[in-house]
C-alpha cells in the first residue's frame, strides 16, 4: 500500500470515529436533558439553553476533526 492509501484510510477513520463519538455524546446529553426536565419542569428553559450550548461544542469538536481530515486529504503534509 502507498502513503496515499494510508492517508485516505486515516481520513476515513478520523471522520467516522468523530461522527460516532459526537452522535453518542449528543444522544446521552439529550437523554439526560429529558430526564432532568421530567424531574424538574420549572428548570426546562435553563437546561435547554445549556443543552444547546453543549450540543454546539460537541459538533464543533467533530467539525475540527473533519477539517483536519480534509487537510490531510487535500494538502497532504506526508506526501514527499
Amino acid at each position: 500500500m502507498t502513503d496515499v492509501s494510508f492517508v485516505a484510510l486515516a481520513c476515513g477513520l478520523i471522520i467516522g470515529l468523530g461522527a460516532i463519538g459526537a452522535c453518542i455524546g449528543i444522544a446521552i446529553m439529550g437523554g439526560k436533558y429529558l430526564e432532568a426536565s421530567a424531574r424538574q419542569p420549572e428548570l426546562m428553559n435553563t437546561l435547554q439553553t445549556k443543552m444547546f450550548l453543549l450540543a454546539g461544542l460537541i459538533d464543533a469538536a467533530f467539525l475540527i476533526g473533519v477539517g483536519i481530515a480534509m487537510l490531510f486529504a487535500f494538502a497532504n503534509p506526508f506526501h514527499g
